[in-house]
């Protein structure tokens, strides 16, 4: 009974230290926000998409969000989102583009991950970042996606790894602070639009594109 007592005890303690825990105000790290992020870097030029509308933005339950095209020289455009939350905790979460494309009429046709080197502003270092690789169709349109969730300079394809890493950031650090990064281009005919020249062009792009992410995502 007393061993008994005493885990009872321990499990009200611990609920009550979460439930205080819970409701403290989090503190995010100081940082630019991410409309800031330059609209030119590495050659890349680019340019805002019409902002999206009250209705969107309720659904999405996005803190900040930039959506743009990028374009180098002689190249097809880019399409670039990223939102940010500063805390998930009252439901609003991160959609996976898994579940909101098909809304917009796209298909996933096919999915995997793709290992990307890029250069690491944060850590000074280059690192190797796991992304989802997506083709998505609608009619006879076609554009390969490379999408991310990032968080505390944690870079994750994993939709399930990315909601674990949020209770356990949660509860390790008091922040839920995370943002989704998704990167678009155009698959067609011509040498500049096959797939493999979509997929080399999207990932130069990220290549140039993380070392920027530094002051914008917090560690």
């Amino acid at each position: 009974m007393r061993v008994r007592s005493l885990i009872l005890t321990g499990c009200l303690l611990l609920t009550a230290w979460y439930l205080t825990y819970a409701q403290t105000a989090e503190a995010v790290p100081a940082h630019t926000e991410i409309e800031s992020l330059p609209m030119q870097f590495d050659g890349w030029t680019g340019r805002n998409g019409p902002p999206y509308s009250r209705e969107i933005l309720t659904i999405l339950g996005v803190d900040h969000y930039i959506s743009r095209n990028y374009r180098l020289a002689g190249q097809p455009v880019i399409g670039l989102y990223v939102g940010f939350y500063e805390s998930q905790r009252q439901g609003d979460t991160m959609h996976s583009p898994l579940n909101c494309l098909p809304g917009a009429g796209w298909i996933p046709i096919s999915k995997r991950t793709a290992t990307i080197t890029a250069f690491d502003g944060a850590r000074k270092a280059n690192r190797d970042l796991v992304v989802n690789r997506i083709i998505i169709e609608k009619g006879i349109e076609q554009e390969l996606v490379l999408y991310w969730y990032q968080s505390h300079g944690r870079v994750v394809a994993s939709e399930y790894w990315g909601k674990i890493y949020t209770v356990v950031d949660a509860l390790r650090y008091n922040r839920t602070d995370a943002a989704l990064l998704r990167v678009t281009t155009l698959i067609g005919e011509g040498t500049d639009l096959d797939e493999k020249a979509a997929e080399a062009r999207a990932v130069a792009f990220v290549q140039a594109l993380f070392p920027q992410l530094a002051q914008y995502l917090p560690e």
